[in-house]
């Protein structure tokens, strides 16, 4: 909008500057104007700069609003007007009288024009006439030094001109400054998206470095505690602009944080920060303080609890089997992201449905726990004190498909992976899925309705996904395949359909930043 008004004030002042400047034809008819020696009849009277359009002035015809060019003929008559009406109304005379007496001797006119031809032609050829003494025309340099006026018009036209192309080159200048600042990167404003500084530079160079005062206002002096665990602790944090978010810190005591925890920690954060999709609970940034000791990353947060909550607890809502699929369908999608779109791959520590949040809209979140336990396991020194800090973690694809196996079982069937009275949920299935007749019985009894066909492909990829070698699992493209065939649910409809504000702010710096 400022850029809009800029432009309109500067042509305004772009035209009243121009308004008075005469055209190119006006300029030529005032310097055919200064050639002429003497105007007696006061023809050009009119022919003044201060009247910038030439249309008006006596003796020039125009058409559609220009000057029109003369042949040298109608120039020389349109040096004379009074001459050139003499002579358009000379056919319009009566003859002569027929008289007896002799004719009187012929007067020579002097000419006031061209002097192209005499008068009174010669008659019989017996006497020429006299010769008429003209006046030397004064040249234009000396026209100029006696018209004082002429001379003030001059010093009007170059200062109008030299005004003229300082406005231009003024125009330039500010249209090329307007246009630089408007092309500039797109800053997002923390009161409007709730994105601080720092955490406005996430996903674009990488995830930034927080400070703890930042993180310490937004959690309430890290009193606002979510799940508290062996290992890290779960704070919730609220931004300026209401924008929430989890920040999750080590409980390991500095004194127990050793270089591999260091390495480690670094690690997770650098493979975290290459992973941003819809389906994962991505990293926003991170802490790292020695006084006092903190080590702590930023996530998105996601407000309705975990898949685990939302089977096995009474107290959140129940999910229906169309949203079960969703949720299959969305850690699917996740899952062959992070294995095999991102460099190096991605691999979960420990998926199951703790490990899986969900959004106000049902959507899956994955999230990477697991690396917690880690991180606090290598606190204490070990034989392989030199082993290289960066090594690939003991997890690999072929854990995740097996994992994700169990976790299809748990979500179609509503049982817990694990329980003292019914042990593993494997134990449990396994004659249901040996026998496709039974499929049903595998299914939860609180859902009231199920599809048999999607139910029968889930049961196939479960099995395949819970093979006993894992060299005869397939992979996650295979196994998404399959289930998207099954259950016609695409990426984005199980992608989060309301996405915070400052997200969609960031996709759009991160594609201007590529």
């Amino acid at each position: 909008m400022r850029l809009r008004w800029s432009l309109l004030w500067v042509s305004l002042v772009f035209l009243l500057l121009f308004d008075h400047c005469l055209s190119i034809d006006g300029e030529e008819l005032l310097d055919f104007r200064s050639k002429v020696a003497f105007d007696s009849h006061d023809a050009y009277k009119n022919w003044i700069y201060k009247d910038n359009n030439p249309c008006v002035w006596s003796g020039v015809h125009c058409a559609d609003g220009f000057p029109q060019l003369y042949t040298e003929q109608e120039a020389q008559l349109a040096m004379n007007s009074p001459r050139r009406k003499l002579l358009q109304e000379s056919s319009n005379l009566p003859a002569a009288p027929v008289s007896s007496s002799p004719p009187q001797e012929a007067v020579d006119v002097p000419s006031i024009g061209s002097g192209a031809f005499p008068a009174v032609p010669n008659s019989g050829g017996e006497k020429s006439p006299p010769e008429v003494p003209t006046t030397e025309s004064p040249s234009p340099a000396k026209e100029n030094q006696d018209s004082p006026k002429d001379k003030s018009d001059g010093v009007i036209k170059i200062v109008i001109i030299a005004l003229s192309v300082i406005a231009i080159l003024g125009i330039i200048i500010l249209g090329v400054a307007m246009l630089c600042r408007h092309k500039g990167p797109v800053a997002i404003v923390a009161r409007n998206t709730g994105l601080s500084g720092q955490l406005k530079k996430a996903f674009v160079a990488g995830v930034p470095k927080l400070d703890r005062t930042e993180l310490e206002a937004a959690c309430e002096d890290f009193s606002n505690i979510i799940h508290s665990y062996p290992f890290y602790t779960v704070y919730k944090g609220i931004l300026s602009s209401g924008v929430e978010i989890a920040v999750i810190s080590t409980t390991v005591a500095s004194q127990d944080w050793s270089k591999h925890s260091e390495a480690h920690f670094r690690k997770k954060v650098d493979i975290l920060s290459r992973v941003n999709h819809k389906n994962f609970v991505n990293l926003l940034g991170y802490c790292v303080e020695n006084e006092p000791f903190m080590r702590m990353m930023t996530f998105e947060y996601s407000a309705n609890g975990t898949l685990y909550e939302h089977l096995h607890s009474k107290e959140f809502d129940h999910l229906d089997w169309s949203a079960r699929m969703r949720i299959i369908m969305g850690t699917a999608y996740c899952l062959q992201y992070i294995q095999h779109e991102v460099k190096p791959p991605v691999v979960i520590g420990y998926l199951n449905s703790k490990a899986i949040f969900l959004t106000d809209d049902y959507a899956a979140k994955v999230c990477e726990l697991h690396m917690w336990s880690e991180i606090a396991e290598r606190k204490t020194k070990s034989p392989d004190e030199d082993k290289d800090p960066y090594e690939p973690s003991s997890a690999d694809p072929g854990s995740n498909i097996y994992s994700f196996g169990i976790m299809m079982l748990e979500i179609i069937s509503g049982k817990v992976p694990e329980s003292e009275e019914e042990g593993s949920i494997l134990n449990w299935a396994t004659e249901y899925l040996n026998d496709r007749s039974n499929f049903k019985k595998l299914v939860d009894p609180a859902l009231k309705t199920s599809n048999n066909d999607v139910l029968e492909l889930v049961c196939e990829v479960v099995q395949e996904c819970i093979h006993g070698d894992p060299k005869d699992r397939p992979n996650i493209k295979e196994i998404t395949s399959k289930l998207k065939e099954a259950t016609g649910i695409s990426p984005e409809a199980a992608q989060p359909r309301h996405s915070p504000l400052w997200w969609a702010e960031l996709e759009i710096l991160s594609v201007e930043a590529s």
